[in-house]
C-alpha cells in the first residue's frame, strides 16, 4: 500500500505547484499529463521493464569501471591515503573529489568529439515530440542530463536573449532538476563506497533519476509560470553547431581537467561552509534545548533535543511519506531533504551513506531518497546558476535573479516527483 501512495504524492506536488503558479488558467493540461506520464513510462523502462533494465545497468558497469580508473589518478597523487582500507577510513576529499576532476575531464573529451552532442539531440528531439515544446527548451533540458546547470545553456546560447520569461524558467527549473555527469559519478563513489556491486546499483539509480526528471522540469516549470507571451520563431537548433573551445583532444582533456577542479574545490568550500554553518546554528538552539520550554517543544516534535537536521526532519517527513516511507524512515529521509535543500546535495548524500554504513534506515528508502536528492535544488546554487546564466547573457540578469527562487522550488518538487514515481516500482 506504501508503494501506491507514490501516486498521491505526484498530486501533491503538482497542486502545490498549481497553488504557487502565476497563471493557473494558462497551465497547458498536455505538458502536465504528457510529462507525467513519460516520467512514469521511463520509471517503469528503466527500473523494472527487462531488456531496457539491463541495458541501463550494463550503463551503470561502464560508469562503475571508470569510477575504478578516477580512482588510479587520485592514487598517483595521494597514495595510501586513498584506499579505503587504511586506518582513516573515508576521506571525503581523497575519495570524491578526484572523480570530479576525472569525469570531468571524461566529458569535455566526449563533447570535442560530438559524441555528447549526438545524445543530447536524441533527447531533445524525444522531448520536444512528445511534450510540444520549442527546440531550444527541449534541448536545454536534455543537455541538463549530462551537464552541469551553467554548461548547458551554452547549447542555446544565440537563443537566451530573447527567451521568454516561461523558457528561462524552464532552464533554470532544468538545472536544479538534475545534476553533472562528472557529479553523479562522485555520488556514486561516496554512496557505493569500494564494493563494486553497490556502486552499480547506485550508478543504476542515479542514471534513471537523472533521465526521468528531465520530463519532469516541463511539468513544473510550466506550471509554476505557464508561457503567456508569443515566443519568437526559431531556425532548427542543433547542438552539434555549439562552438567548441579545444582544438583536440589533449587540450579538451587538459581543460575539463581544469574546470574539474574548479568543480571540487567549489564543492569542498561549499561542504566547509554549511557542515560549519550547521553546527553554529545547532549551539543556540542546543542551549535552547536545554530550558524546560526547549525541551517541552523537542517532545512535542519528538525530538530527542533541538537541532537544525532534526527540525529539517521534522519539516520534511510529509514529503518523505508522500513517497511510501513510513515510521522512523520518514523522520531520517525528510532530515536528508531538509539538508540537501538548505545546504548541499552533497552533504545530504554524505549523511546518507552514514545511514547507509550504519544499517539505521532500510534498503528501499535508501534508493528512494536517492532518487529525491538527484539534483541541485538547494539554496548555494540559485546564486551559481545565476552567475553562469548572467555570464552568458547579461541583458537577462534581472530575469535571472527574480525566477532563481521559483526556479530552484520547481526543481525541488521534480526531484521529489521523481522520487515519488520511483517508488512505484522499487521493490527491495
Amino acid at each position: 500500500m506504501s508503494q501506491l501512495t507514490g501516486l498521491l504524492g505526484v498530486a501533491v506536488l503538482i497542486g502545490i505547484a498549481m497553488l504557487f503558479s502565476t497563471n493557473r488558467k494558462a497551465v497547458r493540461p498536455r505538458i502536465v499529463l504528457v510529462g507525467f506520464g513519460l516520467q512514469l513510462v521511463l520509471a517503469f523502462l528503466l527500473i523494472r521493464f527487462g531488456p531496457v533494465r539491463d541495458a541501463f545497468e550494463f550503463l551503470a558497469t561502464i560508469v562503475t569501471k571508470l569510477l575504478g580508473f578516477s580512482h588510479k589518478g587520485g592514487d598517483f597523487i595521494f597514495g595510501n591515503l586513498n584506499q579505503l582500507g587504511h586506518p582513516w577510513g573515508f576521506v571525503f576529499a581523497f575519495q570524491v573529489l578526484p572523480t570530479i576532476v576525472f569525469f570531468a575531464s571524461l566529458m569535455s573529451i566526449l563533447y570535442h568529439l560530438g559524441v555528447m552532442q549526438r545524445i543530447v539531440a536524441a533527447l531533445a528531439w524525444v522531448l520536444e515530440k512528445t511534450l510540444g515544446v520549442t527546440g531550444t527548451e527541449a534541448l536545454a533540458a536534455a543537455a541538463n542530463v549530462f551537464v552541469g546547470q551553467t554548461e548547458a545553456p551554452l547549447c542555446i546560447k544565440p537563443y537566451l536573449p530573447r527567451m521568454t520569461q516561461s523558457q528561462i524558467m524552464l532552464i533554470m527549473t532544468g538545472g536544479f532538476a538534475t545534476i553533472a555527469g562528472s557529479v553523479l559519478a562522485a555520488y556514486v563513489g561516496l554512496l557505493g563506497g569500494d564494493d563494486v556491486e553497490s556502486q552499480t546499483m547506485f550508478a543504476k539509480h542515479l542514471l534513471t533519476a537523472s533521465v526521468m526528471s528531465a520530463p519532469g522540469a516541463f511539468v513544473m516549470a510550466k506550471i509554476l509560470l505557464p508561457e503567456t507571451e508569443q515566443p519568437e520563431p526559431e531556425t532548427t537548433v542543433r547542438p552539434v553547431d555549439v562552438e567548441r573551445g579545444t582544438v583536440n583532444i589533449l587540450d579538451a582533456a587538459a581543460a575539463g581537467a581544469t574546470d574539474g577542479m574548479k568543480l571540487a574545490i567549489n564543492v569542498a568550500a561549499m561542504l566547509i561552509a554549511f557542515v560549519a554553518l550547521i553546527a553554529l546554528a545547532d549551539w543556540p538552539l542546543g542551549a535552547i534545548g536545554t530550558t524546560s520550554a526547549g525541551q517541552w517543544v523537542a517532545s512535542v516534535l519528538g525530538l530527542e533535543t533541538l537541532s537544525i537536521s532534526g527540525l529539517l526532519g521534522v519539516l520534511f517527513t510529509p514529503v518523505a511519506w508522500l513517497m511510501g516511507i513510513r515510521g522512523h524512515d520518514a523522520v531520517a529521509i525528510g532530515e536528508l531533504l531538509g539538508i540537501g535543500m538548505v545546504a548541499t546535495e552533497f552533504l545530504a548524500y554524505s549523511s546518507l551513506r552514514e545511514m547507509i554504513a550504519e544499517e539505521s534506515i532500510s534498503p528501499r528508502a535508501a534508493i528512494i531518497v536517492t532518487y529525491a536528492l538527484c539534483g541541485f535544488a538547494n539554496f548555494p546554487s540559485i546564486a551559481i546558476q545565476i552567475g553562469g546564466l548572467t555570464a552568458i547573457a547579461p541583458e537577462r540578469r534581472s530575469d535571472f535573479a527574480r525566477l532563481g527562487l521559483r526556479a530552484m522550488f520547481g526543481g525541488a518538487l521534480t526531484c521529489w516527483m521523481t522520487g515519488c514515481i520511483a517508488s512505484l516500482f522499487i521493490q527491495v
